[in-house]
């Protein structure tokens, strides 16, 4: 049950994530539109945007599966290995987004891969 949970919150946060970016990249704020007067016009133009709208009710799953996986495992557990979204960010942002990733960044990538393998051990 632990594993399915962390499934979840994974794949919802590497979804919700990816839905994210792309959408803030296709569409840039302006620091105009952050003036107290408008910013209830930019969070309704933000409510409009239909993939922007499905990354935060992804991020509402992943959290309430992460609540589930804390009442059924150690937070010495649930934290590291729900890192594993980290490494599928980083594939699908330079597969998916065509993103520049450096070695530095795959490197990092690995190091959180072997440690969420060592707690599937």
């Amino acid at each position: 049950m632990k594993w399915v949970m962390v499934g979840i919150i994974v794949g919802s946060t590497v979804f919700a994530d990816l839905l994210q970016s792309d959408e803030m990249k296709r569409n840039v704020v302006a620091v105009e539109d952050l003036r107290p007067g408008r910013i209830g016009r930019l969070l309704g133009g933000l409510a409009r945007r239909g993939p922007l709208v499905l990354a935060v009710f992804f991020m509402a799953i992943s959290f309430f599966a992460f609540m589930k996986l804390l009442s059924i495992a150690d937070l010495s557990f649930a934290v590291p290995v729900s890192a594993a979204s980290v490494v599928l960010e980083t594939v699908l942002a330079r597969w998916l987004l065509k993103e520049k990733v450096n070695p530095l960044r795959w490197a990092g990538a690995f190091c959180v891969a072997c440690g969420v393998a060592l707690l599937a051990v």
